[in-house]
């Protein structure tokens, strides 16, 4: 029988609380050693109401401590909890043997991160940068039916093994990336996946493989505010 978790199928399910929540700052959740995952907790959240969570994967040979600084102010001014994982080995499972360690680690932290906060299902993100980029994009496509937005910067490659769900996906990638050339990757990602079907944001920009602080900026409402609450839903046939 296969098993879904080769695939990057994460067990996870949101629960209600059952701990105390943390306090407002940056927590290492002390359950890996080394290299723990990181959640950052902003001032004047509800514990006990729904609130967004974005799941922020760094790059090959990355940290918590390096990618962190893309999206904390993001998270502290507009409310949502950022948990930053970082990988077994010195990049993603899945760059360098398929899915593993990484995926076991995310679904323990997850139902740490549950146990104290109340999550929002309709606001659950994967994003990345460079290899993070490419794990949000494939890993989040394999659990589409609980990640609800895909923000993939600089990915540079997609290898989905499973697919679930309809999750809205933003990729930004530079014209002048000299390590994922945008013509097979950001802009191969997003014309392969609006021929699937999906619900895509493509922005390109005038830049290399680095991150953007004004492209995130964009990533970030796009993740809060997208789709628009009154927009009309298809009728059934």
């Amino acid at each position: 029988m296969f098993d879904p978790s080769l695939a990057g199928r994460l067990t996870f399910q949101h629960q209600a609380p059952t701990k105390p929540p943390l306090p407002p700052g940056q927590h290492n959740l002390g359950l890996f050693e080394p290299r723990d995952y990181v959640l950052v907790v902003p001032e004047g959240i509800d514990a006990t109401g729904p609130t967004p969570l974005m799941i922020m994967f760094h790059g090959g040979g990355g940290s918590a401590e390096k990618i962190m600084p893309v999206m904390k102010t993001h998270a502290e001014n507009n409310k949502f909890l950022l948990l930053v994982p970082q990988s077994f080995m010195p990049t993603w499972d899945i760059v360098i043997a398929g899915n593993g360690p990484d995926r076991e680690r995310l679904d323990i932290a997850l139902n740490e991160v549950a146990s104290r906060f109340a999550l929002d299902p309709t606001h659950f993100a994967f994003a990345g940068h460079s290899d993070g980029g490419s794990y949000s994009l494939s890993n989040g496509l394999c659990n589409g039916d609980l990640v609800t937005h895909i923000l993939a910067f600089s990915a540079g490659f997609m290898t989905p093994l499973h697919q679930e769900g309809a999750p809205h996906i933003f990729i930004a990638h530079g014209s002048k990336d000299e390590q994922t050339p945008v013509e097979t990757a950001g802009r191969a990602h997003a014309t392969r996946l609006k021929n699937a079907g999906y619900d895509v944001t493509y922005i390109e920009y005038d830049g290399p493989h680095k991150s953007q602080p004004h492209i995130v900026a964009v990533a970030v409402k796009y993740f809060l505010n997208y789709p628009p609450a009154n927009r009309q839903q298809p009728e059934a046939s």
